[in-house]
Parts: C-alpha cells; sequence; structure tokens
C-alpha cells in the first residue's frame, strides 16, 4: 500500500492521513478489530463525533488498503491491515526509494549531514549496512 499525499509540513500520522483518519488508525492501531461505533465511542471522549463520518472516513480507508474489515453478526469489524510499525517502515521505505530515483546524490548529501545529529547506533548500524553493500559488490 503506497500513500500517495506526504505532507511535509505535519507530523506524526498526520504527515500520511487527513486528521481524522490519523486518529481512527491511531485507535485502531491500539486497540484489536473494533466496529464503527466503538471507534466512534473512543473519538467522542475527545471531541462529539457523527456516526456516519466515522463510517464514512473508515470505508474510504478500506477503500484506500489501509483498513480491511469482515462481518460478524450484522457488525463489520475493521482492523488494519499492517501494524504501525509495518506501516511506518513501508512508507519510509517507498519515500527513500522515490527521493533517491529523484534527486540522487543530493538526497545521500543530506542524508549524511543529518547523521550529526544521529545517535551511535544508527551510525553503527548504517557502517555495518555499507560494509555489507560493498562485499556483495
Amino acid at each position: 500500500m503506497k500513500i500517495w499525499k506526504f505532507k511535509i509540513n505535519e507530523s506524526g500520522l498526520n504527515r500520511f492521513f487527513g486528521p481524522l483518519e490519523a486518529k481512527i488508525m491511531d485507535i485502531l492501531w491500539s486497540n484489536d478489530e473494533m466496529t464503527i461505533k466503538d471507534v466512534q465511542q473512543v473519538l467522542d471522549q475527545e471531541k462529539s463525533m457523527n456516526f456516519n463520518t466515522v463510517m464514512t472516513v473508515m470505508n474510504r480507508l478500506v477503500i484506500k488498503g489501509i483498513l480491511q474489515k469482515r462481518t460478524e453478526g450484522r457488525s463489520y469489524l475493521y482492523k488494519p491491515v499492517q501494524s504501525r510499525v509495518e506501516f511506518l517502515s513501508t512508507q519510509s521505505k517507498e519515500m527513500t526509494y522515490e527521493l533517491m530515483d529523484e534527486f540522487g546524490n543530493v538526497v545521500v548529501s543530506h542524508m549524511l549531514d543529518a547523521l550529526e545529529e544521529a545517535d551511535d547506533d544508527l551510525v553503527a548500524k548504517l557502517e555495518h549496512k555499507i560494509k555489507e553493500l560493498k562485499k556483495g559488490m
């Protein structure tokens, strides 16, 4: 699944989703399968939310391939297709490949600049990965 709009000026899940979509995904990633009513009740704790609005957004997330739904009795249960970690990993990988395809050396240069602020473990992982790539050449 690929998110087509990445909002650079947002933070967290809002970079990938609209505000209500992000809240719904956060709720679903923090719970098991849920009905629309279950999600609406969690959202209502923060701000009164119309059932039809929640239903529309959740069904759009199904169409986008972010959520899956199944029938149980007379209710639909919704759950994310990927865990939060899997989703963020997939999206960051997609973005990295797209940036490399489009901007190549500039992206690598900026990533190296960003390493000045990275923790030592991340730098060590990068060094290890570079060694592995050189062995494969």
